[in-house]
């Protein structure tokens, strides 16, 4: 009778073991807040994406808006071409902008969405035009390095 009571909680403790690394699995992945509510995809084109990645984040004023999509290139135009899934229940002026943010100093990346003043709003297929790339920290800090060797250079 003890082997079967101790076989019970060996097997509860695998159980809660698998359901933790199964939710651990879904946090990495970023698919545990995913919506199955009904979406309208918008097209937004950047220079660079950085690390934004399919399932990233889509959010105004803090709160998820929807979610990345797709992540195509557009060879005619040499841009990223990035879909934003919209939740239905969220609608953005035509003129609303969008920029590729970073959670943290090092975190991941996620679009942010900034509302327009039109009054007309936007619909499924529609295109954002005004986009802002993501900040590189690499391109940053290349920068910071090239201009200092420029100072050293001119004697400054």
């Amino acid at each position: 009778m003890e082997k079967k009571s101790l076989d019970l909680w060996v097997g509860i403790f695998v159980l809660l073991g698998a359901l933790a690394l199964f939710f651990l699995a879904m946090k990495a992945g970023n698919l545990s807040s995913i919506s199955f509510g009904p979406v309208y995809p918008v097209q937004a084109k950047f220079d660079n994406i950085g690390g934004l990645k399919p399932q990233a984040p889509v959010k105004s004023a803090g709160v998820v808006v929807g979610r990345v999509g797709a992540i195509t290139f557009d060879d005619k135009t040499f841009q990223a071409v990035v879909t934003l899934n919209l939740d239905s229940r969220y609608q953005f002026p035509k003129d609303s902008s969008v920029k590729i943010l970073t959670s943290g100093l090092l975190g991941e990346q996620y679009i942010g969405m900034t509302p327009g003043g039109d009054t007309r709003n936007l619909a499924a297929g529609d295109k954002i035009t005004m986009t802002q790339s993501a900040v590189v920290l690499e391109d940053l800090i290349s920068q910071f390095l090239y201009s200092k060797a420029t100072e050293a250079k001119d004697g400054k």
